[in-house]
């Protein structure tokens, strides 16, 4: 690793940002697809179509911590990472191959989601620690900006490609095209060179050491923090989704095709986020980024429920704040996964990154139901007007935390019960240390 080389020179973080880029629009064609051949050539039912739509996240919630115990035991995370990418690849391609055979079926498609969903959660735990063995600590954020960026074009491209190879190949054909990005995604990692050199703490059992990672994650200051804004974030942002497309359609009046497209800025933003993160967290610290990031939270929402007007303006208000919000969560969303890196040692990192990522993801279901149910009682402007004020509570997680304070350093930690930390671990976060912290 060598921190005077800009991460676009850098060959083996290439590889792994475009290995997960291919993956992720891999991914986002089969959303598409994948429902539609239930609907198309299935006839699935509602019931079927709501297992199958649960089945791509019931593996996060089964076994989305034990995930970062398996990673931190790793000494090396690579091969775990190839292997994922090969298990998702055989998975995709037996659904055009089933079809092909007249043996598909709705419960094949169930399990090849189930198989999918699992790899997909590995690789996850597997893919933050390995980033701090790729890229030096003083870069992980612009890393972590250009994964995020991924995303972001995933969630532009992904839709419309998806449309044009279902109505060329036909859908389960077009779930070809997923396995085929497996595939080239782990050719692309098994061509990276940078060695990984661990040790891994001492295994207590795996209940123990998730355990381990929960405490962390529950008892640090700045891992609270970041948790407990996550958790208010997604909580209100499903809310808010749960109900802003009835609400632009029904009270707002936007037309249904310029819906689509308000959504895709979102990506844009996102994009630009990514662009503009690695400058601000290189000039100011990712600490003032994510301070300054967090108040703008709850803006766009806001701006949504006092919307009103002819329609041109409503138009011009939803882009310019979509654009906006992308961005800023994708600001967010890097300084926290390089704060993360930063301020937990190297043989919890794989269990608080799965800690963060259950929680986080797990209350977004907890969040879709309740601003239903309350649209059912409130109405859609005042579920709206509530997400508001209920994600600006994420603003106190974040404010009230030593994240403010510019004297703070990432703590030591040591698992407890374990051998002192190896010292490749202690070199590395003598590095970190040095890295001024705002």
């Amino acid at each position: 690793m060598n921190p005077s080389v800009p991460l676009r020179r850098q060959r083996d973080y290439r590889l792994l940002w475009s290995a997960r880029t291919i993956s992720i629009t891999g991914s986002e064609v089969s959303k598409l697809a994948v429902p539609l051949t239930a609907i198309t050539l299935l006839a699935a039912s509602p019931f079927q179509m709501g297992v199958l739509t649960a089945a791509a996240s019931v593996p996060a919630l089964l076994f989305g911590l034990h995930s970062g115990a398996i990673a931190d035991r790793l000494r090396r995370h690579r091969p775990l990472m190839i292997g994922c990418e090969l298990v998702s690849c055989a998975a995709a391609l037996t659904v055009p191959l089933a079809w092909f055979l007249g043996v598909l079926t709705i419960p094949w498609l169930i399990a090849v989601a189930l198989v999918i969903g699992t790899a997909a959660v590995l690789f996850r735990s597997a893919n933050f620690p390995y980033v701090a063995a790729l890229v030096p600590p003083d870069q992980r954020t612009a890393a972590m900006a250009g994964f995020n960026a991924s995303y972001s074009v995933a969630s532009v491209a992904g839709p419309g490609l998806a449309g044009v190879l279902v109505q060329v190949l036909t859908a389960p054909l077009a779930v070809l095209v997923e396995g085929i990005s497996f595939l080239v995604s782990a050719l692309l990692l098994r061509t990276i060179r940078t060695p990984e050199n661990r040790q891994p703490a001492p295994s207590r059992g795996l209940w123990r050491d998730v355990v381990a990672g929960l405490r962390v994650s529950v008892t640090q200051p700045v891992l609270r923090a970041l948790l407990g804004a996550g958790v208010t974030i997604n909580f209100f942002a499903m809310a808010y989704v749960a109900v802003s497309m009835l609400y632009m359609l029904h009270t707002l009046g936007i037309p249904k095709g310029l819906i689509g497209l308000l959504t895709a800025l979102g990506g844009v933003g996102g994009l630009l986020g990514a662009w503009a993160v690695t400058r601000l967290a290189e000039r100011y610290g990712e600490n003032k980024v994510l301070l300054g990031s967090v108040l703008f939270f709850p803006l766009e929402i806001l701006a949504v429920g006092l919307l009103d007007g002819p329609l041109w303006w409503k138009v011009t208000v939803l882009a310019l704040t979509g654009t906006a919000t992308g961005g800023i969560v994708v600001a967010f969303a890097s300084c926290m996964s390089g704060i993360i890196l930063r301020d937990t040692a190297e043989e919890l990192r794989g269990r608080v990154n799965a800690t963060m990522t259950f929680a986080v993801q797990g209350v977004m279901a907890l969040g879709g139901l309740a601003g239903g149910a309350l649209a059912e009682v409130l109405g859609l402007r005042p579920v709206i007007l509530v997400c508001a004020v209920g994600i600006a509570t994420a603003i106190l997680w974040i404010w009230a935390s030593p994240l403010r304070s510019p004297s703070s350093r990432p703590p030591s930690y040591r698992q407890p019960d374990s051998v002192p930390l190896n010292s490749s671990t202690h070199q590395e976060r003598q590095v970190t240390k040095r890295q001024p912290l705002v």
